[in-house]
């Protein structure tokens, strides 16, 4: 059973599936994932009704925690995510998700999206890769290190204090 209730954010069309094994963890409760077709509806009626979309998906959460794959650093939804939720004081952290399996493969690391963000610092981002002996991504111990350390990672995340 779910624990705490977050905001995931994350760039969708690259990271979805990534995403989805970090959901079936269920260690935490996230706001619904929308499919493409109900992303592109929001998406079609402008920026104002992605916003109120956001705005809405992010109250009463916990935390938010930033699933960070290669390209999610130069998303301005996730840029918005992450200063939205340094104002209103709700807990940010980070977690590299490059090194989970998306159609069994892992991807490169991304640059850290917090970087990007108008006055956050200090956010911690936490990195569940394991590689083998040859140095691949060992996409499988990777997620059991997910499964075993999100939850205390949760608990460390970054509240704005003033």
């Amino acid at each position: 059973m779910a624990t705490k209730t977050v905001f995931y954010s994350f760039h969708y069309e690259r990271d979805v599936n990534r995403v989805q094994l970090v959901r079936n963890i269920h260690a935490l409760e996230g706001q619904p994932l929308l499919n493409a077709q109900d992303w592109e509806a929001v998406r079609r009626r402008g920026q104002e009704a992605i916003v109120a979309w956001i705005d809405e998906q992010m109250k009463y959460k916990r935390a938010v925690v930033v699933l960070i794959g290669q390209e999610t650093a130069s998303r301005p939804w996730v840029i918005y995510e992450i200063e939205k939720a340094w104002k209103n004081k709700t807990p940010l952290l980070g977690v590299n998700i490059h090194g989970l399996s998306s159609f069994g493969s892992a991807d490169s690391k991304g640059a850290n999206p917090f970087d990007k963000a108008s006055g956050v610092s200090g956010i911690p981002v936490f990195d569940p890769t394991r590689t083998d002996w040859h140095g691949d991504v060992d996409t499988k111990a990777t997620y059991s290190n997910l499964v075993e350390n999100l939850e205390n990672w949760i608990a460390q995340a970054k509240v704005r204090v003033w």
